[in-house]
């Protein structure tokens, strides 16, 4: 069992404070730092896993620059670690930005033990998961099925499924929404199977016309049709010996169904124009998001296709009922791209983290994959926001509003967006559509001046 205490530094510049919070987390490493210089030096060295930091130290006791340039410099340093800010009772704007810089949270004093304690444990225990996520990542991305990274009992009954199968030749079908990662499943199965080393081919059947599909499917012979110059072979005779994949194959039209079923029942083909009945030798495995029992009835779909390609049924969960897996995911797509993309990013703020499990994700992991490329791409900070992701409105959770109290959350994000872009009041200002004096009075009403950066503070000084 491993007894080692967990590592806490402490940045707090009174003495008084100092002792009772070194008491305070007696069950832990704590070790004290009374200024940046310290402080950051221990963080180099030890990279402990939780900061807890006042915002009022030496050389600027009474502001915040010290506490802000220390979680600046401890995020840019490493995004795993929790930051927990310590703001005084009146200090809500230094609150919203330390959480907008990537603070894992934020205690107001007087400091009450039994909270702050709460606070720092939960910020170890959110540590703790992401460390067994990132070994949970790393083992199955080593595996065969790393497309079908999860954690969720609906997971883990679809991977025990793939490994009774996979060496089998029966026919799958795999049901779920659009984005649920059908087409991973499918590439598992192959991967898994004594047909590893031979062709993976897919055919999506709702991306090549009506007109084309027979022919690239089954391929033609010279002369089979005007056009046809030369001998194709078609999709499924290429993948003889290895796997063929229909995607999609809902809504394969009636006129090739009852072809495909020839070939899942004589397992031969013959090419568009020609007599000859090639022998095959493969595995077939289909996909759709549609409801196939509804596509019979409207007569869409034959019965008895269905029947054949459904000897063995697997169904994708959408992402939203998979629980922690969106995590896992959302972890695995960000190394994935940051890595590509040679950006220093390997983390996501608290109220993103959120928002990614408070999103309906209609498109499932493909909309996640896309948002967490995007994010990956755009983001100006090591660490992933919730405006990053583009998903500000999951992230909060519906409650009654007051008109005004819309207006005044609106007013301020949008003074906030201007304050941060713009080098001077005066463009902030000007880009808002209203005068300085107007600016300065909504800044004091919503105390957005922390926001005010020092740059313009010297322009504003300059223009009076």
């Amino acid at each position: 069992m491993n007894t080692e205490k967990r590592k806490l530094l402490i940045i707090e510049d009174d003495p008084g404070l100092q002792s009772q919070l070194k008491w305070c987390f007696e069950d832990f490493d704590v070790t004290i730092a009374g200024d940046r210089t310290t402080a950051m030096q221990y963080v180099r060295l030890e990279k402990p896993a939780v900061v807890i930091t006042d915002l009022g130290l030496p050389p600027d006791p009474g502001g915040s620059s010290e506490g802000f340039a220390i979680l600046d410099e401890v995020i840019s340093l490493d995004t795993n670690i929790k930051v927990i800010v310590v703001t005084g009772r009146e200090e809500k704007a230094n609150a919203v930005k330390a959480i907008g810089m990537g603070a894992y949270d934020y205690y107001q004093k007087p400091i009450d033990v039994d909270t702050l304690k709460f606070v720092v444990e939960r910020a170890y225990r959110l540590t703790e998961l992401e460390h067994e996520n990132i070994k949970l990542i790393k083992s199955q991305a080593q595996s065969a099925s790393q497309g079908m990274i999860g954690s969720c009992p609906q997971m883990l009954d679809i991977l025990k499924t793939i490994d009774k199968i996979a060496t089998t030749s029966v026919t799958v079908l795999i049901l779920g929404e659009t984005g649920t990662g059908k087409g991973e499943l499918a590439k598992a199965l192959h991967q898994q199977s004594d047909r590893s080393d031979k062709k993976f081919v897919t055919i999506n059947c709702t991306s090549i016309p009506e007109a084309l599909l027979e022919s690239e499917l089954f391929g033609h012979e010279k002369g089979a049709f005007t056009g046809a110059v030369a001998r194709k072979i078609g999709k499924i005779e290429y993948a003889n010996g290895g796997t063929l994949f229909l995607d999609e194959i809902g809504d394969m039209p009636l006129s090739l169904q009852a072809k495909i079923l020839h070939v899942l029942q004589e397992r031969t083909i013959s090419r568009v124009g020609g007599n000859e009945e090639i022998p095959l030798d493969l595995r077939i495995v289909c996909a759709t998001h549609q409801k196939l029992s509804k596509r019979i009835e409207e007569g869409l779909f034959r019965e008895d296709l269905y029947y054949r390609i459904s000897e063995i049924c697997v169904e994708t969960p959408p992402l939203r009922d998979r629980g922690e897996d969106i995590m896992l995911l959302a972890h695995f797509f960000l190394r994935k791209f940051a890595s590509q993309q040679n950006r220093p990013i390997n983390s996501f703020s608290k109220t993103a983290i959120t928002a990614l499990h408070n999103s309906s994700w209609p498109g499932n992991i493909r909309e996640l994959e896309n948002k967490i490329k995007r994010a990956v791409v755009m983001a100006d900070r090591p660490i992933l926001t919730v405006e990053d992701l583009e998903l500000r409105a999951a992230a909060e959770e519906f409650s009654p509003k007051l008109l005004k109290d819309v207006k005044a959350e609106a007013e301020s994000e949008a003074i906030i967006t201007a304050l941060v872009n713009y080098n001077s009041i005066s463009d902030a200002a000007k880009s808002l559509g209203i005068t300085r004096p107007t600016l300065y009075n909504l800044i004091n009403k919503y105390e957005l001046g922390a926001y005010i950066s020092s740059n313009q503070k010297k322009s504003s000084e300059a223009e009076d």
